[in-house]
């Protein structure tokens, strides 16, 4: 195994700066023999799960981080008016060491979004004094405190916030060391690893990778154009002055600090600190309250109860019968040997809600329609004895897993339905899910286009060539369209549209929030 471990990368989660797919990275750390590797995107936390079941998944170890942004004052504070010399927001390595660590940096996240977010999702000092138990921290890049300031204020500065983040972080405190060919990184470096010397934090070496090879680095150019809306011949627009920020090999990394193995084999030393799981089969079912005369009833029983009573009410006296009843009280055993009474009841009560307040419901979609159960709460509207709809379909006792009801609410009024939830289970149990915009094929190729000056006609045409088919991809529309593939090979702009096209194909290019996707919580 690779005595080096990268532990400084982004993936294309940090939107429209990092290039790199989780699926890449991760196999490119298979690849090269590591057998564990970090994910730290700007400020987010967006590919975290993802990341860890495709580590898991290649049996290599998942180390869950961030580059968070560290706010020169109190995190509150929107202005940049009086900052000192030397004070900026500068970046902050933060890896989760153990499950305690992971709640902490997803806490520390959210703050950055919900109180420090001034351009980008900022935290301070005083939370992570607060919140840094578990947390391994490395000092960054260029524009991390200590190599930011011992270029801007020099060496007493830079040791200065090298001792305070000991101070926070103690052991777990290292020092951070790059070389991307960059003239102020060498400056910062040796400074680093004389504060290193001094002061006994060891220290490492990492590649800030934003994609995966060193020839996707004209096409990472590009998506800082669409970061920016700038088109790439702009000559005062931002770019990277290095093609060096991709995946490289222990060879590779060995290479740029010789003399000093200690700055790769202390990246395994953090590799073996991280140990934590995310547990993905506890149910977290919030508490759903009973009314005051039924209090002393468990969920179940609360359930069987008014199951029981709302049958009478959707058949009449003389159609409940023993196939009926039997039906009913075999669904609510197998909904009691799942342990989903609260599932059911939750539903079945904002669905309820919906209705009081006269917002239309969809009479059920999927396999829910096959429950009895669901048909007696009016939770779906089509009855599965009728129909001979089977409940196995549903929820099956022999294959647990979550029960998965389609519900549609009035478009123009869902937001009521979403207001009632959060007022019963309370605003902070009560989150919408995000959503990824991605570059489609046909959208990729407009983007580019724009970043390369491209005559729109031209363009235009190009992306209209590519077939129609859900989810297809540019490699497969050139394979299909001959005009496409004569069009790029004749012409060497079009082939470098085409070329950069399908590096950046797939990428998340922003987020938002999912319109009727709904997290509740305990």
């Amino acid at each position: 195994m690779s005595k080096y471990i990268h532990l400084h990368n982004h993936s294309h989660y940090s939107l429209l700066d990092g290039a790199s797919r989780i699926d890449s990275l991760v196999s490119k750390a298979v690849e090269n023999n590591m057998d564990a590797i970090a994910l730290t995107d700007h400020g987010v936390m967006f590919g975290a799960v993802e990341f860890y079941q495709k580590c898991d998944a290649a049996g290599i170890k998942p180390i869950i981080g961030v580059e968070a942004y560290v706010a020169p004052g109190h995190r509150k504070n929107k202005s940049n008016l009086n900052l000192k010399k030397g004070e900026t927001t500068n970046h902050l390595i933060l890896l989760a060491k153990d499950e305690q660590g992971y709640r902490n940096l997803m806490y520390l996240v959210s703050m950055g979004f919900l109180e420090g977010f001034y351009y980008k999702p900022r935290i301070d000092k005083a939370l992570l004094r607060e919140y840094h138990e578990g947390i391994i921290c490395t000092s960054a890049c260029l524009k991390g405190e200590i190599s930011y300031k011992s270029n801007v204020l020099g060496y007493e500065a830079a040791r200065d916030a090298a001792c305070e983040y000991r101070e926070i972080f103690g052991d777990d405190f290292y020092l951070e060391v790059q070389n991307h060919g960059i003239d102020k990184e060498e400056t910062a470096a040796k400074t680093v690893l004389e504060i290193s010397k001094e002061l006994s934090i060891p220290a490492i070496l990492t590649n800030d990778i934003h994609y995966i090879d060193r020839q996707h680095s004209e096409a990472h150019d590009v998506l800082l154009c669409l970061q920016t809306g700038k088109e790439r011949n702009d000559p005062k627009r931002m770019r990277y002055t290095t093609d060096e920020i991709y995946f490289k090999s222990e060879t590779e990394m060995e290479q740029l600090f010789p003399g000093h193995p200690e700055l790769l084999s202390t990246t395994r030393e953090i590799a073996d600190k991280v140990n934590f799981a995310i547990d993905f089969n506890t149910i977290h079912l919030p508490d759903f309250e009973l009314p005051e005369k039924d209090r002393d009833l468990e969920l179940q029983e609360y359930l069987e109860k008014i199951t029981h009573e709302l049958l009478r009410q959707r058949y009449a006296a003389e159609e409940i019968d023993d196939k009926l009843v039997d039906r009913l009280n075999f669904e609510l055993g197998v909904i009691k040997k799942t342990g989903y009474a609260g599932y059911f009841l939750i539903t079945w009560d904002f669905i309820r809600a919906a209705r009081e307040m006269g917002i239309p419901v969809g009479p059920g979609r999927g396999s829910a329609a096959g429950s009895l159960v669901a048909y007696c709460l009016k939770i779906t509207n089509i009855d599965p004895m009728k129909y001979d709809l089977l409940f196995e379909r549903f929820l099956n006792p022999e294959r647990v897993s979550m029960p998965d009801i389609d519900i549609d609410f009035c478009y123009e009024r869902r937001e009521e339905v979403i207001d009632y939830v959060r007022d019963k289970y309370g605003r902070n149990n009560v989150a919408q899910i995000i959503t990824f915009g991605t570059m489609a094929a046909r959208a990729v190729v407009r983007d580019v286009g724009r970043v390369l000056s491209i005559r729109y006609a031209d363009v235009d045409r190009i992306a209209k060539m590519i077939p129609a088919t859900l989810g297809i991809k540019l490699p497969a529309a050139i394979k299909q369209v001959q005009e496409l593939q004569d069009l790029q090979d004749a012409d060497p702009v079009i082939k470098q549209l085409m070329d950069y096209s399908q590096v950046l194909e797939g990428l998340a290019r922003h987020a938002s929030t999912h319109a009727a996707g709904v997290v509740i919580t305990p």
